[in-house]
This record gives structure tokens, sequence and C-alpha cells, in this order.
């Protein structure tokens, strides 16, 4: 390789060391689809047949300063979950299927064993979600990023028949909003997080949790995709929200049409005992808690009373309801 550019930070070899690491993992998420392999210029992915109007719907996102904590504790092998959690669950909430996915790993100084637990985890995300991992890109660049520090970026793609599409238009008055349980934070409020759990060892169980700190922030944001697209052909799902940043506050109103709020029983599911660690170190008041954290229920289901029923269950319960509002507020009862 040119040494000039290795004496400059770059080192092409372990560029091509991590591409042999990763192969076995991206290979591992192909599904009927892909087409060609990993190398090439450009991911290819072909429509599955049986649609008669195709609808793509596409979405991308990050894990933002949850990955601090993780190199922190030198944990790479659940970001990559994260990553691809936070992208499909935003593209199944519109009734899509994922169909393939690219990421974007950038860092000072590549350490290819680093990269190969990170794009592992990627790759188990993709396997949970059904979807291909058909590209992505490695960057190396030196004085862009602290030692030992990278970024991700996470890109996704799915597709939806355009009279299945789940958009919030058939919601009204009276549905029933279902929780489905997280896993712990998710991806969402960490620079709030790190700061709060400051002087707290990662390697302890700091009282109530059941499991040391770092294990229960690190927790991967839980994967909704399989069930999504199951229930959609039980019930008249009418809406789906991607709890994440902003919270119930802010989430919620983006499935509901004009004139349509929604009443949140704050009482109605148990709240983890992370959160409330988090809000009593904070003394965070109940609005900062409901527009930062998902606080337990990191999807929520809106369907009409008849289907409600059938959808409560372990890790799922009945959290409220679809009520006239001309300003459109989440309230929390």
């Amino acid at each position: 390789m040119s040494r000039a550019y290795r004496e400059a930070g770059v080192d092409i070899d372990a560029g091509e060391e991590v591409v042999s690491r990763i192969t076995r993992h991206v290979r591992s998420t192909f599904r009927p689809g892909v087409i060609g392999d990993i190398g090439g210029f450009g991911g290819m992915f072909a429509v599955p047949n049986g649609y008669s109007e195709p609808v793509l719907v596409s979405g991308t996102d990050g894990v933002g300063t949850k990955l601090l904590l993780a190199q922190a504790l030198g944990r790479h092998d659940t970001i990559g979950i994260d990553l691809v959690a936070m992208c499909v669950n935003d593209v199944v909430v519109c009734g899509a299927e994922p169909l393939f996915f690219l990421d974007y790993f950038a860092t000072g100084r590549l350490e290819p064993a680093v990269a190969e637990a990170v794009v592992a985890g990627i790759a188990a995300g993709c396997r949970q979600a059904g979807c291909a991992l058909i590209g992505g890109e490695t960057a190396e660049m030196p004085g862009m990023y602290a030692p030992g520090h990278y970024d991700l970026a996470g890109f996704c793609v799915g597709v939806v028949e355009r009279a299945r599409m789940v958009d919030g238009a058939r919601v009204e008055a009276g549905d029933k909003l279902i929780g489905l349980a997280s896993s712990g934070p998710h991806s969402n409020g960490y620079s709030l997080i790190r700061k709060l759990v400051e002087g707290l060892d990662p390697a302890l169980d700091p009282g109530g949790l059941g499991a040391p700190l770092g294990d229960v922030l690190l927790a991967p944001t839980r994967i909704y995709v399989r069930e999504l697209l199951a229930l959609r052909d039980r019930v008249d799902l009418r809406g789906a929200v991607h709890i994440t940043g902003g919270g119930f506050l802010d989430n919620i109103p983006r499935m509901l049409p004009p004139g349509l709020g929604a009443a949140v029983r704050r009482d109605s599911w148990p709240v983890p005992p992370i959160f409330e660690l988090l809000c009593e170190r904070g003394g965070l008041s109940e609005e900062d808690q409901f527009r930062t954290f998902n606080n337990g229920i990191g999807m929520v289901l809106l369907v009409p009373p008849g289907d409600a029923e059938a959808l409560i269950g372990p890790g799922a319960w009945c959290i409220g309801e679809v009520v006239a509002d001309p300003e459109g507020r989440v309230v929390l009862v």
C-alpha cells in the first residue's frame, strides 16, 4: 500500500482486513432478492413479486451518544443491533417490510476487531428484522475522531402495498393505544443518561435493577418488525408509533389526524426500574421523563376498540385512547 497514506494515518490494509472479517456476517443476512455479493460499488436488490402497487419506504438513523457508553466499556457487539433497530422500527410503522440495509462506520484509526464486532451486531439486527445487509462504507479519517471512537449511521429500505400503508389517516376518536414493552432506554436520551449515571460503577447494580448498570444501559433496542407485520394481518392496525427522541409527547401526535389528541394513562404499565433510577437521580419533571424516555414502551399501536383486547397480554398493555383535541396534544391522566 501507499507508505505516504499510511504515515498520514490511513491503513488500506486494515480496511481490507475488515472486509475479510465481515464477509461471513454480511452473507448471513442475505435473503431472496439480493443480487450480487459483497464488494460491489452498489448494493442491488430486486423488488419482490406479488405487489400490484409497491411503495418503497426508506429510513435512516444513528445510535447517538449511546456509542460513547459502548466505547467507554469496550463492548461493541450489540451497538449494531441498535443501529438496525432505529431504522427498521421507523420503516415498519408505515406497514412496510424492511428489505435491505446499508451501514456507515467512521473512525479515526481503524481497528479490524472492533469493526468486525460492530458489523456482526448489525448483521444480527438484520437477521432479526429479516432484511439483507447489502452494502456499507468503512471510513478511516485520522484527526476526525478521538482515539478509540467511531460513529455509525444506518439506512433501510422497505416495501408495502399502497393499499396497506399504515399512515394514521383512519385513526379516530375512541381508538385504543396499545403499548409494547421496550428493552430499556433503547437508543434515546443517552446524553442525559450518561450525565445522570456519572460516578456509578457500570459493573454493579446500584439497587433494584436486577443486573449491572452497564448491562441494562447497553441492552440493544428491541426490533418490532416481525411482530408488527404479523399483527397487521390480524387486526385493523390504523397507526403505529416508534417511541424515540421526543418520547410520548412528540411522537404520538405524528400519527394522529388533525383535531385528534391522545390520553395516556401513566399507571397502566409497569415502568422498569432503570427509568425510576434516572428520574430520581436527575429530579426530572414528568414532562422531562415522558419527552425524553420511552419509560418502558417502545412502540404504540392505534387500533379500534374491538381489536384492543386481542393484543393485550405479556408485554402489551392498553395505555390510553385517542380523544378529540383541536391542538393535537398528548395528555397524561
